[in-house]
């Protein structure tokens, strides 16, 4: 398979997900909009990815690529390729199925553990930990089911239409360097200072097992997205 990655910040980046499509053998291409390069066509591509991004409300005036990436998602979610969002993606992609988003009571940053919802149909342990950065939230999307939630954000996260798209608060993708990256380089969701589940930076670091433990997570979550559907 091919994929298409949408990416809004030069240090935002796909992570352990693009070293994971080239050891199954699928080819990806990065379309770095914030840079000022045209979301591409989804007919060249056989699923799509919509990284993480800018924190804060999504403003036209402040992202111009932000109109043309909304009419590809929607494209994306007519069609019947995998359609997955991160962080930013997915409240992009929660948007457009007629969620609200809004800003949260407070930031979460740092490792939080995550409860699989019940209903959840992804094949994930039923508690694990997962890497935070954000401020903003999204409701449940009609017709979708919940990932789970964390102790600030209840909602980590959907499936929709049969699992062919996915959305992630959380990121399962996170690596040493991504994290340390967003910690040189910022900017810091709103409140982050302050927030009770806002770990210091050097707690984030701390543990290069966290990283490790996520590895299995992320395969296992792909893996599902990405897997063959009947015609």
């Amino acid at each position: 398979m091919h994929l298409h990655l949408l990416q809004h910040s030069p240090h935002q980046g796909p992570a352990r997900l693009a070293d994971w499509l080239s050891s199954m053998g699928h080819s990806h291409t990065i379309f770095h909009l914030d840079a000022g390069e045209t979301p591409p066509r989804l007919t060249d591509c056989d699923a799509l990815v919509v990284l993480d991004g800018p924190v804060g409300p999504l403003d036209e005036a402040d992202q111009p690529w932000l109109r043309r990436e909304r009419k590809l998602v929607e494209r994306a979610l007519d069609s019947q390729k995998p359609l997955l969002g991160i962080g930013f993606g997915a409240r992009l992609i929660a948007e457009e199925l007629g969620a609200v988003a809004s800003r949260g009571t407070q930031a979460e940053t740092g490792w939080h553990r995550v409860i699989l919802a019940p209903e959840s149909p992804l094949d994930l342990p039923e508690q694990f930990d997962a890497f935070m950065w954000h401020r903003e939230v999204f409701g449940l999307p009609e017709d979708a089911l919940p990932l789970g939630g964390s102790e600030a954000s209840p909602l980590q996260g959907f499936s929709w239409d049969a699992g062919r798209v996915v959305g992630l608060l959380c990121h399962l993708e996170a690596t040493r360097e991504s994290v340390a990256a967003l910690l040189e380089l910022g900017p810091v969701p709103a409140g982050g200072a302050e927030s009770p589940h806002a770990q210091r930076d050097e707690e984030m670091l701390a543990d290069p097992q966290r990283f490790l433990h996520l590895a299995p997570l992320l395969d296992r979550l792909l893996s599902q997205w990405l897997r063959p559907r009947a015609a």
